[in-house]
């Protein structure tokens, strides 16, 4: 904001602007910029982009006169992220040795706005008719030619998939299609995915699908992408959005040179005479040829009877094919493929690097097991706060990043715009940045975000359901669950200040199931279980899951390894244990073996 020499006052304006920073040029409050919109017939939330024109009259009104800012060089500083670990691999290689490769897209967005069905659009309209014909095997991914370019489709849509794939640093997208039906807008999905995709620093490209619905409104949809950030290029925005529809097949050669043109203006090169490594795509157990994976090759060249490990799978590859069901010697870089002799299926989002032996590789999955297993008993994934300011110290991290959902849509308004004003103050001074809201329940989507983010999650009425509670469990994430908005408000601010005071978190070391149950004199019945995962302590408590529903929680009475009374039982062995006042166990049951610890993370 600049003051000229006279009474006037000038403020330099962008083509839009949210409510947030509009206040801020005008150094007055949101609420007061909201109540004048209000009063121009124009409601608006704190976070809402508005036009040159509407932040003009907004500004006229309360004193100011509004210029079009002078745009010369952009200095966009980027939000920070983590890199990927393929990405950072790729830094290694000498910029003389890279070439340009094909770019990887994936689709996000609402259930039934037509992902799955404009990946089969184009994957049918791009290859030849015989071929498409020919395609008989599902890999995950596959390649299109147009204009004599190479594009690297991931067959896999849902923010889900994706997220899970980020949140182990081996993201490998290079662009993500957000598909938005033109009859149906903006929806709570659609918003979640752009979350994913933001999170990721993945450029955006909108596919406005259904346009040749009779109820399509694609003006309408425009105006809800520009409220969330998404501003179309025709808009003077920076979002493509191009109109399609999957199923008449209309709009497809846009939306491919669309993803062309955003390839142009990105570094996406690789190596194929370097060090191997990719992406696995996805995994399964077929009949007749084992663990099959998908794999996409990030770096160097994938061949036939390489030896891959990816975490603590690994194996010799016997053969490989692509997504034709052609058998392949060879893949370059953006190559998919499909290849056979793992030892077991590998997980999707893992990293895979090609070794010299099985030996070398199986060594090396006995040691990730180890460090796994420590790992998980010891530590748990999500921030603490003293980790939080310990980056901070170090220049690694300037910001707390939240997740919030809450019962109806009224109660994140007054909570956002609360939030958002919060800093730790000092010499490093640390804000708040949410990177998500919802309404309804906090589900397994928040959780994995939250562990893709290194974000906490706050609850405002609402709690996590069965299965986002015990992921949360494992990925160490904190949640924490709100009635009144002052306790939530206060809390994030001693938060900032590293004055909260540590409360009791439950940690998740171990799991067993009930193969059986035996009458006891002492304690009515014990359960003859198999530790599953981590291990079963003496002095720990334990949480009796039944169908997924919580059957009793409390402390253990006895812990036996065969006849002898034991403090620890580890994954892999049996066991019987006793609970103090639970006797009612079922084969099945699931038993959660957890330590109550003061904490002061999030």
């Amino acid at each position: 904001m600049a003051e000229n020499e006279q009474d006037t006052k000038q403020v330099e304006l962008p083509i839009s602007i949210t409510v947030r920073d509009l206040a801020q040029k005008l150094g007055a409050s949101p609420i007061d910029v909201i109540k004048t919109l209000m009063a121009n017939g124009m409601m608006a939330n704190i976070n809402q982009e508005i036009d040159f024109d509407t932040a003009a009259i907004v500004s006229t009104e309360m004193g100011f006169e509004a210029v079009p800012e002078q745009v010369e060089e952009e200095d966009v500083q980027e939000e920070k992220a983590q890199i990927p670990l393929w990405r950072r691999k790729l830094e290694e290689e000498e910029e003389k040795n890279l070439k340009p490769r094909p770019p990887v897209v994936t689709m996000l967005g609402h259930v039934d706005h037509g992902k799955t069905t404009l990946l089969d659009a184009i994957r049918h309209t791009t290859v030849a008719e015989g071929e498409a014909g020919g395609i008989t095997q599902h890999i995950g991914a596959y390649q299109i030619e147009h204009n004599q370019k190479t594009i690297t489709f991931l067959d896999t849509p849902g923010h889900a998939a994706f997220t899970s794939m980020r949140a182990r640093g081996a993201q490998g997208a290079d662009i993500v299609i957000l598909v938005v039906a033109a009859d149906d807008g903006v929806m709570p999905q659609t918003e979640e995915a752009i979350s994913h995709a933001r999170a990721a620093q993945v450029p955006m490209i909108v596919a406005l699908n259904k346009i040749d619905k009779p109820n399509a409104v694609p003006e309408q949809v425009k105006q809800e992408l520009s409220e969330i950030g998404l501003i179309p290029d025709e808009w003077d925005g920076d979002t493509i959005v191009v109109p399609i529809s999957a199923t008449e097949r209309e709009g497809l050669e846009d939306l491919l040179e669309a993803i062309l043109l955003v390839a142009d203006d990105m570094d996406i090169y690789a190596n194929p005479e370097g060090e191997v490594f990719g992406t696995v795509v996805e995994g399964e157990l077929t009949r007749g040829r084992g663990p099959m994976a998908t794999l996409l090759v990030q770096n160097g060249t994938l061949r036939e009877s390489d030896t891959v490990i990816a975490n603590q799978t690994f194996g010799r590859i016997k053969a490989m094919f692509d997504f034709r069901g052609n058998n392949i010697k060879e893949a370059g870089p953006s190559k998919p493929v499909s290849v056979m002799g793992m030892n077991e299926v590998p997980v999707a989002g893992d990293l895979f690097e090609v070794v010299q032996s099985e030996k070398k590789a199986r060594e090396i999955a006995e040691e990730r097991s180890l460090r796994q297993e420590r790992a998980e008993i010891e530590e748990t994934k999500g921030a603490s706060l003293e980790q939080l300011f310990e980056r901070v110290q170090a220049g690694e991290e300037e910001e707390l990043r939240l997740i919030v959902k809450a019962d109806v849509q009224g109660s994140l308004e007054p909570i956002m715009s609360s939030l958002q004003d919060l800093k730790s103050g000092g010499e490093q001074e640390i804000g708040v940045n949410i990177i998500h809201t919802g309404t309804g329940q906090i589900g397994e989507n928040d959780i994995m975000l939250a562990a893709a983010s290194d974000a906490i999650v706050l609850g405002f009425n609402v709690g996590p359901d069965n299965a986002a509670k015990r992921l949360a469990e494992v990925e160490g994430i904190s949640i924490r669950e709100y009635d009144i908005i002052y306790h939530l408000i206060d809390d994030i601010e001693k938060a900032l200040h590293g004055m909260l005071e540590p409360v009791e978190k439950k940690i998740l070391i171990g799991r067993a199931e009930v193969l059986a149950v035996f009458p006891s004199g002492r304690f009515g019945q014990v359960a003859g279980c198999r530790v599953q995962k981590g291990s079963i302590k003496r002095n720990a408590q334990i949480r009796v899951l039944r169908d997924d529903k919580l059957a009793y929680e409390g402390g253990i009475a006895s812990l036996k390894r065969h006849q002898d009374d034991v403090n620890e039982v580890r994954e892999g062995y049996e066991c019987g244990i006793g609970l103090q006042g639970f006797s009612d166990f079922q084969e099945g049951d699931i038993l959660e073996c957890f330590v109550i610890e003061m904490v002061t993370d999030y």
